[in-house]
């Protein structure tokens, strides 16, 4: 029988992100600041990950981004992530943050990938296809739909 040990330190740096973050949002003065900041802090982050993550980050926002421009680049729990009317629909999880096998395109409650009574909202990347390319900018419109 195992017993609770607490978080991980990744988890606790990942929520002492989500904190700076919301800090930071409330100080700026006006949307359209606070969209611009947002926007240079995701870039910011993608530029310190480590080269295989920084990679795909860097091809996911512009993907995502050119997919469905209505989404807004934020932090979230220190990853870039894409809101619609301030809620997140879709985020980039590098692997060296959690130090897990592989990066990660999810998407949360407020995407709109609905699809009968089971469906994914995490995809895996490992590289960057044409095909790949193809399905996550159809799930990025989907989603924002």
């Amino acid at each position: 029988m195992s017993t609770y040990e607490g978080f991980s330190a990744e988890e606790r740096a990942a929520m002492k992100d989500h904190a700076t973050e919301m800090k930071k949002a409330a100080r700026r003065s006006t949307k359209a600041d606070k969209a611009a900041e947002a926007l240079k802090d995701v870039l910011e982050k993608i530029a310190e990950m480590p080269d295989d993550d920084r990679a795909l980050g860097e091809r996911v926002h512009a993907l995502v981004t050119a997919a469905a421009p209505s989404l807004a680049p934020k932090l979230w729990y220190g990853q870039p992530a894409y809101a619609l009317d301030g809620k997140i629909v879709c985020f980039f999880q590098g692997r060296a943050k959690f130090k897990t096998r592989y990066a990660t395109l999810g998407f949360s409650e407020d995407a709109k990938l609905d699809e009968g009574p089971m469906w994914a909202t995490a995809f895996a990347l490992t590289e960057m296809t044409p095909e790949v390319e193809d399905r996550i900018t159809a799930l990025v419109k989907r989603a924002a739909g």
